[in-house]
């Protein structure tokens, strides 16, 4: 069973047709997969959600019908959250040491890179799925198969 680690660049292209989502579609829906996120994710999908309300992308009726797609998901462990401990924060704090100084490294991108790399069950991420090459450029440095479904 392959295991991927989805950050939210990648999941909304599953609940918003986008470049990448028959991408997204096709590793969420294959049984072999098994799908992680770090509970993070929970409050960014509403946040980018909104952000498309806001911009014009989906009509405001369509946000409450997204996020009980989303959180419908979640509790049929279409994904399966991980939660954020303080180990998570200090190993994120370490990611943004270590390729900060040389790469463009968010806080929140370290953290879900941190989440990802400490994920063991079912067993370790195999592929880290995002829309955010230079995200996917550290992921690789991290020893990690990095997935971008806009290029894939």
């Amino acid at each position: 069973m392959a295991h991927y680690f989805f950050d939210t660049s990648a999941l909304i292209k599953h609940y918003h047709p986008e470049v990448g989502s028959p991408e997204v579609s096709k590793i969420l829906d294959a049984p072999s997969s098994h799908c992680s996120i770090a509970r993070l994710t929970l409050t960014e999908m509403v946040s980018v959600f909104a952000k498309k309300v806001r911009t014009g992308e989906i009509h405001e009726r369509d946000f409450d019908l997204l996020k009980l797609r989303f959180f419908s998901d979640v509790a049929h462990r279409l994904v399966v959250p991980t939660r954020i401990l303080n180990g998570h924060f200090e190993a994120a704090g370490a990611l943004i040491s270590k390729h900060g100084k040389s790469r463009q490294l968010h806080t929140l991108d370290a953290l879900q890179l941190a989440v990802a790399l400490s994920v063991q069950t079912p067993t370790p991420v195999e592929h880290f799925v995002s829309a955010d090459q230079r995200l996917l450029e550290i992921v690789a440095l991290e020893s990690v198969s990095a997935i971008n479904p806009e290029t894939a």
